[in-house]
Order: structure tokens, then sequence, then C-alpha cells
């Protein structure tokens, strides 16, 4: 598919499933999760963006940004479905999150990549945070 057949849309709501379906492709999803809450945490982002196939209108890729709108913000659950995945899509994503961002005066953008993602992330313009670990509450998983 090509990258001029996507669009890439800030969007304050999106069908359920479709986010659902982004998640589960990244392994994110717990059969335990309640899709109802979908739309709660798309209105709880900063930022929510949605890489849409322009001929079909469905969701192949997603993102958000995490933040008060004022100080710090975090990139989060950036997943790009696979078979559309090399092509650019995620990349588009990212950068339309960080321009949100800087369009805000959001300077300090940090963000947890999956292993073997640093490169990604580095090539954008992220860089490792030395001395600092990320870190989790404890909890089942």
């Amino acid at each position: 598919m090509k990258n001029e057949k996507i669009e890439i849309k800030l969007v304050e709501t999106w069908p359920e499933k479709e986010i659902v379906n982004l998640y589960k492709s990244a392994g994110w999803w717990k059969e335990y999760y309640d899709s109802s809450k979908i739309k709660y945490m798309i209105k709880g982002s900063l930022a929510f963006a949605v890489a849409v196939e322009r001929n079909s209108n469905k969701a192949i890729g997603m993102g958000r940004i995490i933040s008060d709108g004022v100080s710090d913000a975090y990139i989060q659950d950036l997943v790009v479905l696979p078979e559309y995945r090399d092509s650019g899509i995620g990349k588009k994503l990212l950068k339309t999150l960080l321009n949100y961002c800087l369009s805000k005066k959001i300077i300090w953008i940090g963000l947890i990549a999956e292993p073997g993602q640093n490169s990604f992330y580095s090539n954008i313009g992220f860089k490792i945070l030395k001395k600092y670990t990320p870190m989790k509450f404890k909890n089942d998983d």
C-alpha cells in the first residue's frame, strides 16, 4: 500500500473495534480489558492520531500523547498493523504527534520504546536517557 493512500487524522473518537484490533496487533490487548473504555482513553489523551487508509477509512495505525498540555508529554501506544509496517506510516504518525506537542510549546517529550525499536526513534531525534530507568508499578502482568 502506498504511503500516499494513508491520511493521519487527529481524532476525538474512533470505532472501538478498530482501536482494539490495533492493540491486539501489537500484543498489548488483554482479553479482560473493557473495550467500552476506549472512548475515555481517546478523550483523556492530549492528542490521539489515527493512520487511515483513504479507500476504506479503516484505521491501520495509531498513537497518542499523554500530557497536561503544558509541560512534559509522553508518546504512547504507537502502532501500525503488520501488513503496513516499513512504509513510513509510523514515522508520519510520530511526526504528527511531535508537531502537535511543539505547537503547544511542549519540548520535553518522552516515550518507552519496544525492544528492537531504538533506531526507529533515534532516527527521528529521540535519545536514550542515560542514568534513568523506566519503571512500572507491580501488578500481575
